[in-house]
């Protein structure tokens, strides 16, 4: 088994509770262009680029100009998200015991640097992560391996020594196409297995045992 270089976490869904967040910012965006959002709409919602699901929301209503819908998702999303955005059951634990053992760990996130820059210093303020990297840092955002590759890249450690702790079909796709480990704790949508994925119910369960485990 390889020796586990590094852990690399998705933000939204993950390690905040923010996808309620970015559901109900979407869906506020969507009745305005006169489109109900609804469970046909998640695969284009939950865990995608704020321009992914813009552009959605602009093909299914009919209306509406792609940048101005992103702007204004990003704006109604950032609002809440500054209200308070609440950690994910077992995240505090995890993390205390990475930085204890001094296993780098870093944020890898589809939402933009406003967003990212929010969340990092307000609920996730007193986590010492290597850095954040947002869906502005890199020329494609996920299902994109780029993001991944860039985030191993600037921690000098290879993808395949690292483990990415994902809750999304488009997060999970992106950390397996940059040829990380997957570990998958679902939030609001189905993740399809694989060889290179493995599932936990909640980041309570999860320890450094259990990601060095990943890498099997």
């Amino acid at each position: 088994m390889s020796a586990l270089a590094a852990v690399l976490f998705d933000m939204d869904g993950t390690l905040v509770d923010t996808e309620v967040l970015w559901w109900q910012a979407t869906e506020e965006v969507a009745a305005g262009l006169g489109h109900a959002l609804g469970g046909a709409d998640a695969p284009e919602v939950v865990g995608r680029a704020v321009a992914d699901t813009a552009a959605h929301l602009v093909r299914v209503s009919g209306g509406g100009d792609p940048h101005e819908v992103a702007e204004e998702l990003t704006g109604r999303f950032f609002r809440r998200v500054a209200a308070g955005a609440p950690l994910r059951p077992g995240v505090d634990r995890l993390l205390a015991e990475l930085a204890a053992e001094g296993v780098p760990f870093a944020l890898v996130s589809a939402s933009p640097r406003l967003v990212v820059d929010a969340v990092a210093g307000g609920a996730l303020a007193h986590v010492p992560f290597a850095f954040t990297l947002s869906a502005d840092d890199t020329p494609r955002t996920k299902p994109h391996p780029d993001p991944y590759r860039a985030a191993a890249e600037r921690l000098g450690a290879a993808p395949g020594a690292c483990v990415a702790v994902e809750d999304s079909p488009d997060g999970a796709a992106s950390a397996e196409a940059a040829g990380c480990a997957v570990l998958v704790v679902p939030s609001l949508l189905e993740v399809a297995a694989s060889p290179a994925r493995s599932f936990a119910a909640s980041l309570e369960h999860v320890d450094l045992a259990g990601l060095q485990g990943c890498l099997r």
